[in-house]
């Protein structure tokens, strides 16, 4: 296979990679977030303490976090077809890929916000601060550093479980690279596929470092 023939199917797996991923990551942030902030505030000591609830969210999490990828795909294909109405292609594999990284971002949160002083914590109750003031005005800007961090590497993750999904009918580079470069014995494709990939992935290294470094720096001044 030439290059030119490559190309085009690179840039096609490259903008469905791109898509999963982007989805993805938007949805596991909007579940992960806040699942990662209850899991501190339910904790012993937390504002809102409640052991049941957090033993809970425990079980979940780590459950969540145990399933090998490619297992929890499979085991998600019916729940899929339901939501989307579909099983394949590039928005069927936003399903599970969020449903996976939800809970391994959550533990990231949760490592995060422990992190922050709570002395800053206890500070916003004595001025009169609600549960929302703490965690909008002193956790999470103060974790911000750690959580964007975190999330760098959850869309890492992401990628990576992209290729896998692309094994079970997801599209993207993953499925490219078995169709086109294993199927077909084209070494040059698979190689030029792990070259993309690479690249996806050391540019969101790159941004997420800077991002964290720009937080950090103003984060130092202001104090």
């Amino acid at each position: 296979m030439t290059w030119q023939e490559m190309q085009p199917i690179l840039l096609q797996g490259t903008i469905d990679t791109l898509y999963m991923v982007g989805w993805s990551t938007l949805v596991t942030v909007l579940g992960g977030l806040p699942l990662g902030v209850l899991l501190v505030l339910t904790d012993r000591g937390g504002l809102l303490a409640n052991r049941t609830v957090n033993k809970a969210l425990g079980v979940v999490v780590n459950v969540g976090r145990s399933l090998p990828f490619i297992v929890l795909v499979v085991a998600l294909i019916p729940f899929t077809r339901m939501v989307v109405g579909t099983s394949i292609g590039p928005t069927a594999a936003v399903v599970p890929l969020s449903i996976g990284a939800i809970p391994f971002f959550a533990r990231l949160v949760e490592t995060a916000v422990r992190e922050v002083d709570h002395g800053l914590v206890e500070a916003v109750l004595s001025m009169g601060g609600g549960t929302g003031t703490v965690v909008f005005k002193a956790l999470l800007p103060q974790a911000l550093p750690s959580l964007v961090a975190g999330l760098t590497t959850t869309v890492i993750t992401l990628v990576s479980y992209s290729a896998m999904a692309g094994a079970v009918g997801a599209e993207g580079l993953g499925s490219k690279a078995i169709t086109y470069g294993y199927q077909r014995f084209e070494t040059g494709f698979m190689v030029a596929t792990v070259v993309v990939l690479l690249a996806i992935v050391t540019a969101v290294q790159l941004l997420g470092d800077g991002v964290v470094r720009l937080l950090s720096r103003r984060e130092r001044t202001a104090s």
